[in-house]
């Protein structure tokens, strides 16, 4: 959310969340990364709430009990259930060269996906595990910088095993849900599919410059900024506040 284009910190990142703060507007990271780093992501911005896990999570303040939004298994969490049905490495075997496991992320402190890096069809990868009677997906989560040699892609992005049903859009409805508010009473901020999924449990998704290819196409509520990563969400919640 920081991060400028040229690598430097966005300041005006920064001011858009003290601006946020000072009109009352709740800040909810919504990351695909473990419970662990969502919190600490949570506590550094002042929110009361964070989704981790692409949607598989959700806390709030003060006490910050983590929820899963997705069933265990036969007393299992949903990872461990994963792990033990295949489905990685049914995905693996299929897009070979292609995929491999987001080490050292790739299931640390992790509950409900399994996080895989690499450039595949991820319509296609879902299809696969539905076949293979899965009831499981595969979500794209953006573009990842970082040399990894052993991928034959040109570019890399990460990919997220989870549960059919589990996603960033019903985690956020469910967090609205308890703050009594409505679908267009929430805007989302971000840069890759999962986020465009969003639309339906949110009124508006605005896309940063450099998520730009994630958007799905002509007649869809999704609007892209001018600019890109941390300037690109100061351009969002500035358009925000002037529309409140």
């Amino acid at each position: 959310m920081f991060a400028g284009a040229d690598g430097s910190t966005s300041t005006r990142a920064a001011e858009a969340v003290a601006a946020l703060h000072r009109a009352g507007v709740a800040l909810v990271p919504t990351t695909g990364r473990n419970a662990a780093q969502a919190r600490e992501a949570a506590r550094l911005l002042g929110a009361d709430a964070f989704i981790a896990e692409l949607g598989g999570l959700l806390a709030r303040a003060p006490d910050w009990e983590v929820e899963r939004l997705a069933p265990a298994a036969g007393g299992r969490t949903p990872v461990e259930a994963m792990a033990r049905s295949g489905a990685g490495a049914l995905l693996l075997e299929a897009f070979a060269g292609c995929l491999e496991p987001h080490a050292p992320w790739a299931f640390e402190g992790r509950q409900v996906t399994m996080l895989f890096r690499g450039l595949i069809d991820d319509g296609a990868a879902s299809s696969l595990l539905r076949d293979a009677g899965h009831r499981l997906e595969v979500a794209d989560n953006g573009r990842i910088d970082g040399r990894f040699p052993a991928l034959e892609t040109e570019e890399v992005h990460a990919y997220h095993l989870l549960p059919a049903g589990v996603g960033k859009g019903p985690a956020i409805a469910a967090d609205l849900r308890h703050r009594g508010l409505g679908p267009d009473d929430a805007l989302v901020v971000g840069d890759s599919p999962a986020d465009v999924a969003a639309p339906g449990h949110v009124g508006s998704v605005v896309l940063v410059a450099n998520g730009a290819w994630a958007a799905p196409g002509p007649g869809d509520p999704v609007s892209i900024t001018n600019a890109a990563y941390g300037d690109g969400f100061a351009e969002a919640v500035a358009s925000l506040l002037d529309d409140s």
